[in-house]
């Protein structure tokens, strides 16, 4: 009998030891949790650390609270080789572990707006580069390489931007890096402008861009990446490379944003790739090398077999515009403005194709045997420059530059009067133009 009483003593104070345990975590953690929010860290940090020690399950904003609090010890104290700043930074990176431990049980239980794994150790690999006295970009790299990796375009603006500038940092260490620096920019670029357009909300698309524009600036001026260096470093790679397709098509991913598209490594990848898989994109790097060349038949049958393949219409207007380019310097007048008038309808918000055709009427003007009428192609000219820049702002600049440059070769009005002509009539511009103006 006296066994079973102590039997039922033990199992009951055990329970109320449970209770009093669950109690004092619930306790501390509304302690805590409301002197967070105050931003009294001071008053937050042990009943915070408390709930972590004794069950780090209760609640998941536990984690985010110590990290808050620790954060805010670490930015009041300047020295960060003193004791307290070492104990702090060694917490906040057991918090980090302690919270990507516990994470899926968070999710087993159906807890919402709880991250993934990926997603903290992006998080802690920020907080790392932020805070550590000595940081090491080899250990940065690598968590925040994993993390994008897993999260891609759900990856943190912040997570990307550390990654690349570590990647950067890692690259301007070791030339031997540079392929991968490459990569990571290609990587972190894409899922950049997928988080974009997947976004609704307009004041954090805007933060997105803010973002991908970063990572742009971080990759232009990183050291590595002008069209004499990417020549060095891929012209003898791409010859050792020749017949693997990846990498050819990585390579002229690179060189095309870079604009290094008038290289002699980006007509050997393009080449290459084409004789492997003829894609658009390959087709356009051929059409290109026979451009250099002068070889204009030759461009324009590649230029055209892109064309055919290419699904989009965007490029399917920059390739056509490429095509009248390569037709105009090779004098093929109505040739090249067919490609134009191509260019216009795969993209009519395309200012480019505009001012081809601008310059290649203000090259021509000549169709009558009075001078004063063949002045009046510029007034068509001068259409062209206003249609650019009204569907293009980009290209505004350039547009009232030439604008001012063909205003200045127009007919004087007494010359126009003398053959019956004046301002706001209609005149139709003969020979191989035959499009009708209005007179100014």
């Amino acid at each position: 009998m006296k066994i079973k009483t102590l039997v039922a003593v033990l199992l009951l104070s055990g329970g109320v030891t449970s209770t009093f345990a669950q109690s004092g975590c619930n306790a501390n953690s509304s302690i805590s949790h409301e002197a967070v929010r105050a931003k009294n860290y001071k008053d937050a940090y042990a009943p915070c650390m408390a709930v972590l020690k004794d069950c780090p399950t209760l609640r998941y904003y536990t984690f985010t609270d110590a990290q808050k609090i620790l954060v805010g010890f670490l930015s009041q104290i300047q020295d960060k080789n003193s004791a307290d700043y070492k104990k702090y930074f060694d917490e906040l990176m057991d918090v980090y572990d302690l919270r990507m431990k516990y994470i899926p049980e968070f999710v087993s239980k159906g807890m919402k707006d709880v991250p993934s794994v990926a997603d903290a150790l992006g998080a802690k690999a920020v907080d790392y580069l932020q805070y550590a006295p000595n940081p090491n970009v080899d250990q940065a790299y690598q968590w925040l390489k994993e993390s994008v990796d897993a999260e891609k375009a759900g990856s943190k603006g912040a997570v990307l931007h550390y990654f690349l500038d570590a990647s950067m940092q890692k690259v301007k260490a070791d030339n031997n890096f540079t392929d991968q620096f490459f990569q990571d920019y290609i990587n972190a670029s894409k899922y950049a402008d997928d988080a974009i357009a997947a976004e609704n909300n307009e004041k954090k698309k805007a933060a997105l861009q803010v973002i991908k524009d970063n990572l742009v600036a971080m990759f232009i001026n990183s050291g590595v990446a002008d069209c004499a260096s990417l020549q060095n470093i891929y012209g003898p790679k791409v010859e050792e490379n020749k017949t693997d397709s990846a990498f050819l098509k990585k390579t002229i991913t690179i060189l095309k944003m870079m604009k290094c598209t008038d290289s002699n490594v980006y007509f050997a990848a393009a080449d290459y790739m084409y004789k492997i898989n003829p894609t658009a994109d390959a087709a356009v790097g051929v059409a290109m090398m026979y451009y250099k060349k002068d070889d204009f038949d030759n461009a324009v049958k590649y230029f055209d077999e892109a064309l055919n393949m290419e699904t989009d219409n965007s490029k399917k207007a920059e390739m056509a515009y490429a095509t009248a380019t390569a037709l105009w310097q090779a004098k093929k007048l109505s040739q090249a403005r067919m490609y134009v008038q191509k260019s216009i309808s795969y993209n009519e918000n395309y200012g480019e194709p505009y001012l081809l055709l601008a310059q290649m009427y203000g090259s021509n003007p000549n169709w009558s045997d009075e001078p004063a009428l063949n002045r009046c192609t510029y007034f068509v000219v001068i259409d062209k420059l206003q249609r650019a820049k009204a569907v293009d702002p980009s290209v505004t600049d350039r547009a009232n530059e030439l604008i001012k440059t063909y205003t200045a070769h127009t007919p004087q009005a007494k010359d126009l009067f003398m053959l019956g002509y004046k301002a706001g009539d209609r005149i139709t511009i003969g020979g191989w133009i035959g499009e009708s103006t209005t007179i100014r």
